[in-house]
């Protein structure tokens, strides 16, 4: 049995997203009952991509922390990231000024026919065409998008503002991506530096797992379809004026400047 209570809330919520949003306006507040679920938050999140009405180009996958992990019953959370929002390397990629923002250096896979068929870890690289470096820009009119756990996040479009698209990793299927150095900066200072050991199972793991959530919500994943597969260096805070920069294993640049949306 639908709940109608609950419905209308879901309604209301994603509502005031999504036209915050469209004008820029920051929330002081969550606009609603906050949800506790993370399929309260993906009913949110499907609401405001229908009213939202542009096209889905991509999605970014977030690591939930690991002493949430079970009180959520999965370790990731997804938010979509649309067509109009992916631009190429040195764009400019506005932000919500009185809400959240915030850069993360990340991987982007590039899905190819997924198909029906059950993956690993190992064969879904097959379902990859191509994988480059990029930097998600992660913001939300609620400054405290991330103060109140994974599916308040998630509610919102996973926090996701866009995605830079930086040039791709060449060969990649022979090289050890776990192991490639990144490192993050904002305004020519270094904020951070790590490898892909520290997502979990790595960029393929975030693969897999949209994979897995898209299909339990029934969304296909068409071929030419991103995939941010989470923040490598970390969750850098930035600002209206600023620029970022990622650089992967040492050569590999890619940057944008940062303006109010």
């Amino acid at each position: 049995m639908i709940d109608m209570g609950a419905a209308s809330e879901q309604e209301s919520i994603a509502r005031t997203f999504v036209a915050a949003r469209a004008t820029g306006a920051a929330l002081a507040a969550y606009p609603g009952k906050m949800p506790e679920t993370l399929a309260e938050a993906y009913r949110i999140q499907d609401v405001a991509i229908a009213r939202d009405g542009r096209r889905v180009g991509g999605w970014k996958v977030g690591r939930i922390a690991p002493e949430l992990t079970q009180a959520y019953g999965d370790n990731r959370i997804a938010g979509p990231i649309f067509i109009d929002e992916i631009a190429e390397d040195d764009a400019t990629m506005p932000v919500f000024a009185g809400g959240f923002a915030a850069a993360e250096a990340e991987v982007l896979l590039r899905f190819g026919d997924v198909g029906d068929g059950d993956h690993d870890i190992e064969t879904v690289r097959d379902c990859i065409e191509e994988v480059r470096t990029g930097i998600e820009i992660a913001s939300s009119p609620f400054a405290e998008i991330n103060g109140h756990g994974p599916a308040v996040t998630a509610s919102d479009y996973g926090n996701n503002k866009g995605l830079v698209l930086g040039p791709p990793i060449a060969n990649w299927r022979e090289r050890d991506l776990i192991a490639m150095p990144v490192e993050f900066r904002i305004d020519g200072v270094l904020v951070g530096a790590a490898s892909m050991a520290a997502m979990l199972d790595g960029p393929f793991g975030s693969a897999l797992f949209l994979i897995r959530i898209l299909r339990a919500r029934g969304i296909a994943i068409a071929p030419g379809t991103c995939v941010s597969a989470g923040a490598i260096t970390g969750v850098h805070d930035i600002r209206p004026g600023q620029r970022a920069e990622a650089l992967f294993d040492g050569q590999i640049r890619v940057g944008c400047t940062i303006a109010a949306a």
